[in-house]
């Protein structure tokens, strides 16, 4: 066992080393492990692992595959999203005339395709029975990512208000599931987080702290869950100058408060379907309604079908409505209240069109799992997420019109092994 307790120690310090920039729901993965994601991000009623019990419902550790046993996985993502940006000048007026440093205002098409980068986000799940209705669970993995490479592009000249965003949260999660009944179990999870922002000003990491809630029924070959999600604030110390005053700023991000659903229907063995329904609340996280974030309803469906006992087939579709609302005619000469300081208009406004791309609302998935041993076993799963677009329409700060837009689409590829002991 404490060989155990080591291995995730090492594990979460591995977590801690900085990745980049992923998003799906919002700025939230779907899914954690390739499970969960191969099945459209299920897992609240009838999670299939470690990673996913301690991550979409903590009172499930009772009554996944290895709750007679103890189990560990570990996971891989590798991301890779597509990116572009484009801001839109129109009028005669050159504001390069008053200024040469202006000529990023200057009429034209200013655009940029990405980098295209491949991220890597680690995760990891431990399991473990303390006595016969008690169990502990130990999990820890990057749960949201966001941001954009514009550097040394046509994009960086002053046209938009950071070049280089980043935002990354790392979590790790302890968590207690209890069987109160043979059909009826409850958990709890502390979430600690290591959140880091970077707005091209310099990077500002933070710690924050909340509390998951569930509790999982089921009865013959039916599972019914419920979560709840706290939310969880990071102050990020001296991160970008909001106001230009010449004075860098705070920005509190507040990871937002969620509520899930989930249904199951298991009639044997062989075959599993799942319907998952979360309420995310961007809309009154900090940070988030600044961007002016919207509410997002998510809906899952996942289906496990084994042909043979050692081969799992997945399939999975996730739904969640764009959370960024597209601005029309806002003034680009004046200015919007963000936490306390004055922001012109036109810079808020392309930091959130473009610096915080996270729009995609469709996700297909695919996977397959595959026992090598009673103990071990192999799992494979592969995302897209549809290209989508969000576009808002005003003035720059010289009065020309303009068209802020950008375009994303998303691949990733998972793999996981897991061992029961």
């Amino acid at each position: 066992m404490n060989k155990i307790f080591k291995t995730a120690a090492i594990l979460c310090s591995v977590l801690l080393l900085p990745f980049s920039a992923f998003a799906t729901n919002g700025d939230n993965l779907i899914g954690i492990g390739p499970i969960s994601r191969a099945m459209g991000g299920v897992g609240i009623a009838a999670p299939q692992d470690a990673i996913s019990a301690t991550f979409a419902n903590p009172a499930a550790m009772c009554f996944t595959g290895c709750c007679d046993e103890s189990q560990f996985d570990f996971a891989a993502t590798l991301f890779s999203p597509t990116i572009s940006g484009k801001v839109t000048i129109g009028g005669d007026f050159k504001p390069s005339t008053l200024d040469p440093k202006y000529a990023g205002f200057d009429p034209g098409s200013y655009e940029n395709d990405a980098d295209k980068k491949t991220y890597m986000v680690p995760a990891f799940g431990f399991t473990t029975g303390i006595n016969e209705k008690l169990r502990f669970g130990l999990a820890a993995y990057g749960i949201t990512g966001l941001g954009v490479d514009h550097s040394d592009s046509e994009l960086s000249q002053g046209t938009i208000a950071a070049d280089n965003t980043q935002l990354m949260i790392l979590k790790v999660a302890p968590t207690l599931a209890y069987e109160v009944t043979g059909n009826l179990s409850i958990g709890a999870a502390i979430h600690v987080v290591n959140s880091t922002l970077d707005l091209t000003q310099g990077s500002s990491a933070a710690y924050g702290y909340g509390v998951q809630l569930g509790a999982l029924y089921h009865k013959d070959s039916m599972h019914y869950g419920l979560t709840y999600l706290s939310p969880i604030a990071a102050d990020h110390k001296n991160v970008f100058d909001l106001d230009q005053d010449g004075s860098v700023d705070d920005f509190e991000l507040e990871a937002p408060q969620q509520l899930g659903l989930g249904i199951a229907y298991e009639p044997n063995e062989s075959f599993l379907v799942e319907f998952n329904s979360k309420w995310i609340n961007w809309s009154d996280a900090s940070g988030y309604d600044d961007l002016d974030w919207d509410d997002q309803i998510v809906v899952a469906i996942g289906v496990e079908f084994k042909p043979i006992d050692s081969l799992s087939l997945r399939l999975g579709y996730n739904y969640a409505e764009s959370q960024i609302d597209s601005h029309k005619n806002f003034s680009g000469g004046s200015t919007v209240n963000i936490q306390g300081k004055q922001v012109n208009t036109y810079g808020a406004e392309t930091l959130r069109i473009i610096g915080f791309p996270a729009a995609v609302e469709q996700h297909v998935t695919v996977g397959l799992g595959y026992q090598v041993t009673p103990a071990v076993t192999v799992n494979l799963g592969y995302m897209h997420a549809f290209e989508e677009s969000v576009t808002s329409t005003g003035t720059t700060p010289f009065g020309n019109e303009v068209e802020i837009e950008y375009e994303v689409s998303e691949d990733a590829l998972d793999f996981s092994i897991s061992w029961i002991f």
